[in-house]
């Protein structure tokens, strides 16, 4: 056998090449683990929904400071309410809120500092526009939160009791009612609530106030029930026409379900309708709802904008009416801000976590 010859045998008996001098060469870099190369590969998936939120975000800023400036009318002479005013008083105040300056000044400075938090002034009430959202918050919280706890649940369990009965007299009229519930627009519920319940018609006594979020006399646990009870109406709208969606798409996602092999097998072991539907079929049928409640949490924000000007509720979407009726453009421009942003970061939060739900997206 040659010496030329024995390079190529060590390196086909031990998987190792030999050097000139008889020793072995550097092993080269170790293989990946499927973990790892499945970490980065959902580092980058993450990555790119994440860049994908902030250039929507971006656009949105862009998009709310040249959208509301069609609106018809002039900021300083609605401030002034009809008022006689020179027109060095009408120019001093264009000073004052930076509307004598060219509309891509205008456009540079309100970017900058909202890219710092900062979204200027209101108009009408003369305050920082996030101080102004700051106070309303909350009360936009109470009713979104306590509305999509409430026909998130009201949504599952009708929805799963549905597909586990296709075709019965219960799935049928569920399946109506939230259709029929999902097609009203929420501001016309909410002002047939007012008349039948607040209001009061024929035999129906009023039950509830007509709007705002308490009587402003009570303290203490009177103060929370007072407030509960100004929530009622509100909350109903929202869970009205929302939960629908919900039972739809629990309710399809069960049917996918029905006929899968692991539920054969699961009666087979002799286990009782009931609890193959709640241990088996229902946590398999959620991923598609998990998702969709991200979604729903983020339109229910923005969308909560009717529902909170027919009842007055003083929210966000209260300020929106009261800011676009002026127009009170940095108010306008901050709420719109706000309301995207929500819907953004909860589709880009879904987007996010079903991976991690369901590893088979992503890769």
């Amino acid at each position: 056998m040659s010496s030329e010859s024995t390079p190529a045998l060590l390196k086909g008996a031990a998987g190792v090449e030999s050097t000139e001098s008889g020793g072995p060469a550097p092993a080269g870099p170790p293989a990946r683990s499927p973990r790892s190369r499945s970490t980065a590969a959902y580092a980058r998936y993450a990555a790119g929904k994440l860049a994908g939120a902030a250039v929507s975000l971006f656009a949105v800023l862009v998009t709310s400071f040249f959208l509301f400036r069609l609106i018809p009318g002039d900021p300083v002479k609605q401030m002034t309410g009809g008022r006689q005013v020179s027109t060095e008083q009408i120019a001093a105040m264009r000073r004052e809120f930076g509307l004598d300056l060219p509309l891509w000044q205008q456009f540079t400075q309100y970017c900058g500092k909202a890219l710092t938090g900062d979204f200027g002034t209101s108009y009408q009430f003369r305050a920082p526009v996030v101080d102004k959202i700051t106070e309303a918050l909350p009360a936009t919280l109470l009713l979104t939160g306590t509305a999509f706890v409430i026909y998130t649940l009201l949504g599952i369990w009708l929805g799963a009791r549905s597909a586990w009965r296709n075709g019965s007299a219960g799935d049928r009229a569920n399946t109506a009612l939230a259709l029929t519930l999902y097609s009203v627009p929420s501001f016309w519920l909410g002002l047939l609530l007012i008349i039948t319940l607040s209001v009061g018609i024929g035999p129906i006594p009023g039950l509830f106030p007509t709007g705002g979020m308490e009587s402003g006399d009570t303290e203490g646990f009177a103060r929370v029930l007072d407030i509960a009870h100004h929530l009622v109406l509100p909350v109903v709208t929202l869970v009205a026409v929302e939960y629908a969606r919900t039972l739809l798409v629990m309710r399809s996602s069960l049917l996918d379900e029905m006929g899968s092999d692991y539920l054969t097998t699961a009666r087979a072991k002799g286990l009782r309708d009931d609890l193959v539907r709640r241990r088996h079929a229902v946590p398999n049928a959620m991923l598609p709802t998990v998702t969709l409640l991200f979604v729903n949490l983020g339109t229910t924000v923005a969308g909560a904008i009717l529902v909170e000007t027919v009842f007055s509720w003083p929210g966000l979407g209260g300020l929106f009416y009261q800011a676009l009726s002026v127009p009170d453009l940095p108010l306008v421009q901050a709420l719109f801000f706000v309301f995207a942003a929500a819907v953004i970061l909860m589709n880009t939060l879904a987007d996010v976590i079903y991976p991690l739900l369901d590893p088979r997206v992503g890769r």
